[in-house]
């Protein structure tokens, strides 16, 4: 059943506190705003003035009321700015969007002649690196819409190694010098869930999918600890500069996680990580010896679920589909795992006590993801309550959305997926399967919660391309008219909804971040324009003028 949600303009006291006397240092007030939140009953509520004391919202309502009862707190006029509760990304990559940055971006480039440009030009500029690696690019932009070569790369690139993952992360492109130092040949095997793209002839393309990209990545020198602080720098600053105050971190390990403590004791940390332990393998036994780790430096961290991915990517025809490819017969995608693998690792991590999240792209992905939920509540009791996730969740066969419902699991769902996609995604399953493809209209009908995302690096850091994904299901520029597949678009609540509270909800967070309610973190963006207001078509360009976090200013545009 649908949540109905209602907008509530009368500006009312929500909470009185004890301590609103004038002579608090550590209270704030934002007054003259155009605030909006949503309430624990799903209501969108209005206000001018926001109150915060040591990081937490006092309450919200009048400018009048909240500067003259307050009278002991700092003030700062919003200059009728509108005021949303901090974005949530519910799934994302932090240190891929910081080693991005030092490495050669590809993302959005229209053809393999430009793509080739921009390595030649990164080459160039740094002639002291070893090895040439970057990602982004994508082969259905291009003209050919053919997966590249080694030997394109290795007319700009002939005399070092050269490593470039795809937008999805799920391929990656090499030049004849990196398939030399990794000693592949004609003999090179395939391995569990990937495969090397080969001619007629059984050689190496340069084109390694899923699992065989491991091949390359394990001759690749290993960054320093200061190449990785560097990026954590750069991501937090990317986030912070898009209003992003939380984020799913869809894949972390020791090191990683070990980074983000780091940061979080020196007061470098910005955004708030959920962080999702890499699999159920040596990094799990390590990180997990001690349990979940519920809150860590005022609620900063967390670490109480696993990532696990199932298949690869729609884009690659790597996504694991009941049926043949519409557009590549004799092939159906790869599953990387057994059910019976892929059911004994969700057992391990949810007896831990971990939140299981697990990737699944084509329908045959998400059903055996799905048969392996049911298994572990069959085999472990109260699973209605660890609020299990299925990640992207991009196709599923229509018969198996209700199964989100029965087994009482999240659909983490990435809006701009949907419009990243819609170029290729009929391509590659044909009409009949897109009735269970990017289906955010029959998930939420049925009353599973979206947690929303971006997936970045895959898709660009900013949340406000995904809520415009989210509302019009349409392109930057307006295509194509009237939406794809539109009848499930999603209202502007519902959208924000995806990208606040219902994202802390899948964190386990709902009681202290998502919304701007009494007693939750002051964890807000302060924008250009009113989101609610501006036409759907712009709402991609809002710009965020502000980023606050626990009631302390991360980022300002000026």
């Amino acid at each position: 059943m649908r949540i109905k949600i209602f907008l509530i303009i009368v500006m009312t006291p929500l909470f009185v506190s004890c301590s609103n006397q004038a002579d608090k240092e550590n209270g704030l007030i934002i007054h003259n705003v155009n605030g909006y939140t949503i309430n624990s009953a799903g209501e969108l509520i209005r206000f001018e003035a926001l109150s915060i004391e040591n990081g937490r919202v006092i309450e919200t309502g009048s400018s009048e009321r909240i500067v003259h009862q307050y009278t002991g707190f700092r003030r700062l006029d919003g200059d009728g700015k509108t005021l949303l509760p901090g974005m949530i990304d519910a799934h994302a990559h932090v240190m891929g969007l910081g080693i991005r940055e030092l490495n050669v971006n590809l993302a959005g480039i229209h053809s393999l002649e430009e793509t080739l440009e921009a390595v030649s030009r990164f080459a160039q500029e740094n002639p002291e690196r070893e090895w040439i690696t970057g990602s982004g690019w994508n082969q259905v932009l291009w003209d050919q819409n053919e997966f590249p070569n080694a030997a394109d790369l290795d007319l700009v690139v002939p005399d070092r190694p050269v490593y470039l993952t795809r937008v999805d992360g799920h391929a990656a492109w090499a030049n004849s010098e990196a398939l030399l130092r990794a000693g592949i040949d004609n003999d090179t095997p395939n391995l569990p869930g990937g495969v090397i793209i080969r001619d007629g002839n059984g050689n190496a393309t340069g084109i390694f999918v899923d699992a065989t990209m491991s091949y390359i990545r394990e001759v690749i020198p290993e960054r320093t600890d200061e190449d990785f602080e560097h990026a954590l720098e750069l991501a937090l600053q990317e986030m912070a500069r898009y209003g992003i105050t939380s984020v799913h971190d869809a894949r972390t390990d020791s090191y990683e996680w070990g980074l983000y403590r780091q940061f979080a004791d020196t007061g470098r940390l910005t955004a708030r990580i959920y962080a999702m332990v890499a699999g159920t393998g040596r990094i799990f036994d390590e990180m997990a010896k001690d349990g979940p780790v519920y809150s860590y430096a005022d609620d900063l961290l967390s670490l109480r679920s696993v990532k696990i991915s199932a298949d690869g990517a729609l884009g690659s025809w790597g996504a694991a589909l009941l049926e043949d490819y519409h557009d590549e017969p004799d092939n159906k995608g790869l599953l990387f795992y057994s059910q019976d693998v892929l059911n004994s690792m969700l057992l391990k991590g949810a007896s831990a006590g971990f939140q299981m999240n697990i990737h699944a792209i084509g329908d045959a992905a998400n059903r055996q993801v799905l048969d392996a939920f049911n298994y572990i509540h069959r085999e472990l009791e109260n699973q209605e309550t660890m609020r299990h996730r299925i990640e992207h969740a991009q196709v599923v066969a229509p018969d198996d959305i209700p199964r989100f419902v029965e087994l009482g699991l999240i659909a983490s769902m990435q809006q701009i997926h949907a419009t990243s996609d819609m170029n290729m995604a009929e391509d590659r399953v044909g009409p009949e399967r897109m009735k269970g493809a990017y289906a955010w209209q029959t998930f939420l009908e049925q009353g599973t919660i979206i947690a929303g995302g971006s997936d970045f690096p895959v898709e660009h850091v900013n949340p406000f391309f995904g809520l415009h994904a989210a509302v019009t299901r349409q392109d930057h520029n307006d295509m194509p008219p009237g939406g794809w597949y539109s009848e499930h678009r999603m209202s502007r609540i519902e959208a924000l909804r995806s990208f606040t509270i219902d994202a802390a909800y899948a964190a386990f967070q709902e009681d202290i971040i998502g919304t701007l309610e009494p007693g939750k973190w002051a964890d807000f963006v302060l924008l250009d324009r009113d989101y609610f207001e501006v036409p759907a078509s712009e709402i991609h360009e809002i710009t965020v003028l502000e980023t606050w976090l626990a009631g302390n200013k991360v980022f300002s545009a000026n």
